[in-house]
């Protein structure tokens, strides 16, 4: 069964875009942190009630990933967001959800590291604070900018974490 945050993660993507796109700042921030919070809640509640399966760790994390991925789309297509620093976000997000599914498909649990946990949150935070676009300047840049900057760097660095921790799966 298809977890209900899961879904709304699906259905959010594209409403998050078109509400960025219109320039309905506080509606897309709003429903981008509803469906970024849902990940939280799916994951801790799979877990707490032992109803994890390998397709619904799959289709979470490729919601994520199209949640994310829209949503760079929208902010790069604003110019909110450096087309580089979306390029490094997306191009980890596939690298490792392929990577994901070389491990498992030899037998192996790829298993959610916790610098991957905090990769998303650094990108949740960042793409809201990209969205609401806050006027604070820091040395000439714009808080948010600071923030996807900081979210490229965690997201390459566990993106680099997870391909030499499971190398020796691609080998074999």
């Amino acid at each position: 069964m298809l977890a209900a945050g899961t879904g709304l993660r699906i259905l959010a993507a594209p409403a998050v875009m078109a509400l960025v796109l219109a320039g309905s700042d506080t509606a897309a921030a709003i429903v981008f942190v509803l469906a970024a919070v849902t990940d939280w809640f799916d994951g801790r509640l799979a877990r707490r009630w032992g109803v994890t399966t390998r397709l619904g760790a799959f289709l979470d994390t490729t919601a994520d990933k199209l949640l994310v991925t829209t949503a760079l789309i929208a902010l790069v297509s604003v110019q909110r967001v450096s087309p580089w620093v979306a390029l490094i976000i997306v191009a980890r997000e596939f690298t490792i959800l392929g990577l994901r599914a070389a491990v498992e498909s030899g037998g192996r649990r790829f298993e959610t590291s916790m610098l991957g946990k905090w990769k998303a949150t650094v990108q949740f935070g960042a793409i809201t604070l990209a969205i609401l676009r806050p006027d604070v300047v820091i040395a000439g840049v714009y808080l948010d900018q600071w923030a996807m900057v900081l979210a490229a760097l965690v997201t390459a660095w566990s993106g680099v974490d997870y391909i030499v921790q499971f190398a020796a799966s691609l080998r074999s």
